[in-house]
């Protein structure tokens, strides 16, 4: 799958991003962390109510700067996306998944800097992310793009 778009997503895009994520958090984690932990992190993570009310917050709120979806060229979900600066200068990546098949592709990287974009509109300079486990799949994506240890699960990013 080819990268189309990353545009902020919509109300259409809330169920999209709740399987898309739940999917994501599921295969990546019930293997490290256990099923019962994984199911949790599902329920709170990618709750269909819980999306929708992020996407429609009015302008924002202090510190969230919602969600972003990655189009493929033929218009759908390929990767999701959320972010916030909730420390001044810090930006925090909230959520990060794209659809197994358009891994590799640079989707991941596309998220990452619109979302680092965002941010540096809000003032931040480094971007952060806290990983569920030390053996997190996804460790070595963040550190091609430049992430470095804070802690054995939080990694950040100069902007």
């Amino acid at each position: 799958m080819q990268l189309g778009d990353v545009r902020a997503a919509g109300a259409a895009d809330a169920t999209t991003i709740s399987r898309l994520l739940a999917e994501s958090i599921r295969g990546s984690y019930t293997e490290i962390l256990g099923e019962m932990p994984t199911g949790r992190l599902v329920a709170t993570q990618c709750a269909l109510p819980r999306i929708r009310a992020e996407i429609e917050i009015p302008g924002g709120a202090p510190g969230w700067l919602g969600w972003l979806v990655a189009t493929g060229a033929d218009g759908s979900v390929i990767g999701v996306a959320a972010g916030g600066v909730p420390l001044p200068g810090e930006g925090e990546i909230y959520a990060l998944a794209v659809v197994p098949g358009a891994r590799r592709r640079g989707v991941g990287r596309a998220l990452l800097t619109a979302a680092g974009e965002r941010m540096l509109c809000f003032g931040a300079t480094e971007q952060r992310v806290t990983l569920p486990s030390e053996r997190d799949p996804s460790l070595p994506f963040f550190e091609r793009l430049g992430f470095r240890p804070l802690g054995p699960t939080r990694l950040n990013r100069a902007l």
